[in-house]
């Protein structure tokens, strides 16, 4: 098993050549072949990362970013810097952003605050901390759900008390120190943090309750082989059962947990106090592709992200600029489809229905996969529409009258 450190392009060219020949043999795990697939991939990977590091750009930068996607003009922006010649002065580098100006941008523009601050997100989280309002959760819901406890005589220091069992009774405390876990993610927001804050609870809640049906976990268990043999089982049509199968028999655990209203939440990563994996799903869109890649975003961040009690939740619909989420989409894609078979590919060349059946067959995954990443790549959720697995999640996990 000859393979060195890539220091030139050309090796780099010839070891994704030889990764791409290795994928179209699919290899058993555990062969040398696996073992070597593995191996380039490492390499090809440290490589791209010391060559094209994935930086994140300066708040400025990202501000002026968002407002050209958004097709947003300076008055725009008046809202949340206060005064037009303030946004003036800011855009053009001349007075600096202030924490009230950070909080509004990054509610207002969806722009992570770490990218607005240029400090890691435990920091941010620490710092913008606020009091806690008990009565801020969605407590309505919560009821309707079967989460609480539906109260005869709703005062509101019985309806706080039953909210704070509920957080209790998931380990955390009743004070504030309740949120000392850090929230990350597109999902996050200060309009819906509570809702997110319950529905997390939720889902450790529900995690703790399968426990004893997960196998052991070895973190040393995730690699580009396992999130591939992870991506492969799509092929099957009980695909999304076979999933969750498969995470749990390694130790981690899968809730799927409908969003609460008002979040545009697709998944999330964590670990519970006690350091079981934990991946929520809610489904909100009922569709084989949109499944199959928030899930591997999700196991994406266990390997690399998650740490202690640090959140990621996920909303995979807005673009994002913070680098780890944008290396959990760069694992995710390369696990479903290779960046050596796609570029070389007639479904990304010619794409049709033939060639992306072509293209499912030769990797083992479901036509799903490769026409929503048509569809994503192209900002087209027009074509292929007939192909990317409506209504073939949800009826896996009872779901199906489910009101998302």
């Amino acid at each position: 098993m000859n393979a060195k450190v890539i220091r030139t392009e050309e090796q780099h060219q010839e070891y994704l050549l030889e990764i791409q020949d290795l994928i179209t043999q699919n290899p058993q795990q555990g062969s040398r072949a696996a073992e070597r697939l593995e191996l380039l991939s490492v390499l090809v990977e440290a490589y791209e990362n010391q060559k094209f590091p994935i930086e994140v750009p300066d708040p400025i930068s990202a501000i002026l970013f968002r407002m050209q996607e958004q097709g947003l003009r300076q008055t725009d922006l008046i809202p949340y810097f206060g005064t037009r010649s303030r946004v003036s002065e800011v855009l053009s580098r001349k007075r600096p952003l202030t924490v009230n100006m950070i909080r509004a941008i990054s509610s207002g523009l969806g722009i992570s605050t770490e990218t607005l601050v240029g400090i890691e997100p435990a920091e941010i989280a620490q710092s913008a901390r606020d009091e806690v309002d008990w009565s801020c959760f969605p407590i309505k819901e919560m009821v309707a759900r079967g989460w609480l406890q539906k109260l005869t005589n709703k005062t509101v220091e019985s309806t706080e008390e039953l909210v704070k069992n509920f957080i209790a009774n998931v380990g955390m405390q009743f004070s504030n120190t309740a949120f000392r876990r850090t929230l990350g993610g597109d999902a996050d927001s200060p309009a819906t943090r509570y809702a997110l804050y319950a529905w997390l609870a939720r889902v450790i809640q529900r995690a703790r309750e399968r426990k004893s049906a997960l196998g052991s976990f070895d973190r040393n268990v995730f690699s580009q082989t396992f999130l591939r043999e992870l991506a492969q089982l799509s092929w099957s049509e009980h695909g999304p059962v076979l999933a969750v199968e498969f995470l749990e028999k390694h130790g981690i655990a899968v809730v799927i947990e409908p969003n609460l209203k008002g979040t545009l939440l697709d998944g999330a990563a964590l670990h519970d106090n006690d350091g079981m994996p934990i991946i929520g799903l809610t489904l909100r869109f009922d569709r084989l592709d949109n499944f199959w890649f928030t899930l591997l975003h999700e196991v994406s961040h266990l390997w690399k992200h998650v740490v202690a009690e640090e959140t990621f939740l996920d909303n995979l619909d807005a673009s994002s600029d913070d680098r780890r989420e944008l290396e959990a989409n760069r694992i995710a894609k390369e696990a479903l489809i290779p960046r050596v078979s796609w570029k070389r590919s007639d479904a990304y060349l010619n794409p049709s229905t033939q060639s992306i059946d072509r293209l499912s067959r030769e990797l083992k995954i479901h036509p799903a996969i490769v026409a929503g990443r048509l569809r994503k790549e192209r900002e087209n959720y027009m074509i292929f529409n007939d192909l990317v697995g409506h209504g073939q999640v949800r009826k896996h996990f009872n779901l199906t009258g489910v009101d998302f």
